[in-house]
C-alpha cells in the first residue's frame, strides 16, 4: 500500500506531500490544477522514463518519494530525481539502484492505468498470471519440474556429450596425463638448477680462463700471489700480543683463500667441454617449455593441471554409468513434464472463456455495453502465450488488448479484470478510468472502483461526482498563485468541504444551495451503500 507520496519541483507542483490510507481514495480537482501530474510522478517513481522537461521551470532537479507497506508491514521507499539536465537517478530504501532494478520492484507495488505507460497488463505473463489467478491455476508444479529438467540435463551436458565425445575426451585426458607424468615434475628446483648448467656449460672455455686468471692472483710463482702475501703478513704479526686478534684474522682470511684457490684449480684442471651434456640440458629445457606453454605456463600450472585432469578422467571412466542413469531420470522427468504442462495447458484452455465472460459482464455495467472481451491460450506446450483480446466497440474485431484500447477503455478493462481476479498488486492506480462515462454508468463505475478498494488500495483521478463520492477518501487539488508564480497543492477533505467540491464536480458552483443538495443525496446514498456492504 501506497502510504505517503512526496513530490518536489516537478513541473507547477512545488513541495507536495500526500498521505494516503487504504481502499479507495479519489483525486480531484479543475481541469489543468495538477491531478494527472501526481499520477505521473507515481510513474516516475515505478520506473518510468524521465523527461528532463519535466523539471519545474528554474529548479535544478524534480524529486519523488514514495513509502510503501506491504501486507506483513513491511516497508519499502523509493526515490526517483530527475535533473533539469542530465540523467536521472533512484534509490531504493536509501540505497542507489539501477533504473532496471526500480521498474522490476515496481511491478510489485502499484499498477497504473490510464494516461500513462505503466501498463502490467500489457504484458503477456501479466496476463498469463490473471488467467491462472481467476481459474485458482497453479503453475508452480510445471515450473519445479522444468527446474529439476535443466538441472539433470546440466548434470548430463558437464559429463562431456555423447559416448563418442566421453571417449575421445578421456584418451585426450590419458594422454595429457602420461605426457606430463613422463616429463617428471617432482623437483621444485630443477628449472633453476638446469638454466644454472645450461649457462656453465655454454661458456666453458671462458670460465676456466676467468678461473686460471683469478687462481694466479691467489697463488702466483715467485712469491707474489695473494696467498704468499698473506703468508708473509701473519709472519710479521706472529708472536706480538697486542697484535694477536689482527694476526688471527690475517690467517682466516689465508685459509679461506686457500680454500678458493683449491676450488679455482679443480676448475681449471677438470672443466673440460662436454657438448652432449650441454645438449642434454638444453633439450631438457625445451621439453619444459613446450609443456608448459600447454598446460599453463609453468611447472606449478601445470602440475595444477595434471591433477584436475585425472580427476575428470576418473569421472569420465564412471560417466557411462552415470550417463545412464541421468538419462532415465531425464527421460522420466520429460514424461511427467509432459503430462503436467498438457494438464496446465487444459486447465488454460478451460478458464479462458469463462474468464472472458465474467470480465465481459463486467465491462457492461462500466460504460462498455457493446465491447468483446476474449482470452487467447496458444495450444502448444503449458499454453505459455496467452493473450487478451479486446473488441471496444459494437462491430469491432477483437485484437490484442495493447492494440485496442484507449487509456480509458484499458483503465476499465482491468478494473473489471480486478473484480473477478484477485492476484497483482495491492495498490491500484486509476487515472481516465471515466473519460466518457456519466449517468447510470458512471454509478455503475463508481460502485465498481469501490467494490476493488474492499481488498486492495485504489487512488482515482475522477471528474465524476460519482466517483468522488463513493471513495472512503477525498483529496483535491488547486492550483493558486504565490508571489507571481504557480503551484499546485493538495489536501484531504471531508464533511462540508467534501460537499463543496463535489458541488462544483456536479455544476461548476461550487456555492449553489442546490447543488449542495445534490451533493449531499449523492454522498448519502455512496454512505448507505458503503455501510452495508462492510456490514
Amino acid at each position: 500500500m501506497l502510504a505517503e507520496l512526496r513530490v518536489r519541483q516537478l513541473g507547477v507542483i512545488d513541495d507536495l506531500t500526500l498521505s494516503l490510507g487504504p481502499g479507495m481514495t479519489a483525486l480531484t480537482g479543475e481541469t489543468g490544477a495538477g491531478k494527472t501530474l501526481v499520477v505521473e510522478a507515481l510513474q516516475l517513481v515505478l520506473g518510468q522514463r524521465a523527461e528532463p522537461g519535466l523539471v519545474r521551470a528554474g529548479e535544478s532537479e524534480a524529486v519523488v518519494e514514495a513509502r510503501f507497506f506491504d501486507k506483513s508491514g513491511e516497508e519499502t521507499v523509493v526515490t526517483r530525481s530527475v535533473p533539469s539536465a542530465g540523467r536521472s537517478r533512484c534509490w531504493i530504501n536509501g540505497r542507489m539502484a539501477p533504473l532496471s532494478s526500480l521498474a522490476e520492484l515496481a511491478g510489485t507495488l502499484a499498477d497504473i492505468h490510464g494516461q500513462g505507460d505503466h501498463q502490467a497488463l500489457l504484458h503477456t505473463s501479466a496476463q498469463r498470471r490473471a488467467l491462472d489467478d481467476f481459474g485458482g491455476i497453479d503453475p508452480g508444479p510445471v515450473d519445479e519440474l522444468r527446474h529439476a529438467l535443466a538441472t539433470l540435463r546440466r548434470r548430463l551436458a558437464e559429463l562431456g556429450g555423447d559416448e563418442h565425445e566421453r571417449a575421445r575426451d578421456a584418451d585426450v585426458l590419458a594422454h595429457q596425463i602420461n605426457e606430463i607424468d613422463r616429463a617428471g615434475l617432482d623437483d621444485p628446483d630443477e628449472d633453476r638448477n638446469l638454466l644454472a648448467e645450461e649457462e656453465r656449460l655454454g661458456d666453458l672455455a671462458a670460465h676456466r680462463e676467468h678461473a686460471a686468471a683469478a687462481l694466479g692472483a691467489l697463488d702466483a710463482d715467485g712469491g707474489t700471489g695473494a696467498l704468499d702475501l698473506l703468508g708473509t703478513a701473519a709472519a710479521a704479526l706472529d708472536g706480538r700480543a697486542a697484535l694477536a686478534d689482527l694476526d688471527g684474522r690475517i690467517r682466516s682470511a689465508q685459509a679461506e683463500l686457500s680454500d678458493v684457490a683449491s676450488d679455482l684449480r679443480t676448475i681449471v684442471e677438470t672443466w673440460d667441454d662436454d657438448p652432449q651434456r650441454l645438449d642434454a640440458v638444453q633439450s631438457r629445457r625445451r621439453q619444459l617449455a613446450d609443456l608448459y606453454r600447454k598446460y599453463g605456463g609453468d611447472r606449478a600450472a601445470a602440475a595444477e593441471f595434471v591433477e584436475s585432469a585425472r580427476d575428470r578422467l576418473e569421472r569420465l571412466t564412471h560417466a557411462e554409468e552415470e550417463a545412464a542413469l541421468l538419462g532415465v531420470e531425464t527421460t522420466a522427468l520429460e514424461d511427467e513434464l509432459g503430462v503436467a504442462e498438457a494438464a496446465l495447458l487444459v486447465a488454460r484452455t478451460a478458464a479462458a472463456p469463462v474468464l472472458a465472460a465474467a470480465i465481459e459482464a463486467r465491462l457492461a455495467d462500466l460504460a462498455m455495453a457493446g465491447a468483446r472481451f476474449g482470452v487467447d491460450v496458444e495450444q502448444s506446450g503449458a499454453g505459455e502465450a496467452v493473450t487478451f483480446l479486446l473488441g471496444a466497440n459494437a462491430g469491432e474485431g477483437m485484437r490484442p488488448l495493447a492494440k485496442a484500447a484507449s487509456g480509458g477503455e484499458l483503465a476499465r478493462t482491468m478494473l473489471a479484470l480486478r473484480l473477478v481476479a484477485p492476484g497483482g498488486p495491492s495498490t491500484m492506480v486509476f487515472d481516465e478510468v471515466d473519460a466518457g462515462v456519466g449517468g447510470t454508468a458512471a454509478l455503475a463505475l463508481a460502485r465498481a472502483l469501490r467494490e476493488v478498494g474492499e481488498h486492495r488500495q485504489v487512488l482515482v483521478v475522477t471528474h465524476l461526482a460519482q466517483v468522488a463520492a463513493f471513495a472512503t477518501d477525498h483529496v483535491s487539488v488547486t492550483k493558486g498563485e504565490d508571489a507571481g508564480r504557480v503551484s499546485t497543492g493538495a489536501e484531504p477533505v471531508s464533511g462540508p468541504r467534501r460537499v463543496v467540491e463535489i458541488s462544483r464536480m456536479l455544476s461548476g458552483h461550487p456555492d449553489s444551495k442546490r447543488a449542495h443538495a445534490h451533493a449531499e443525496e449523492l454522498l448519502d446514498l455512496a454512505q448507505r451503500e458503503n455501510s452495508a456492504v462492510s456490514r
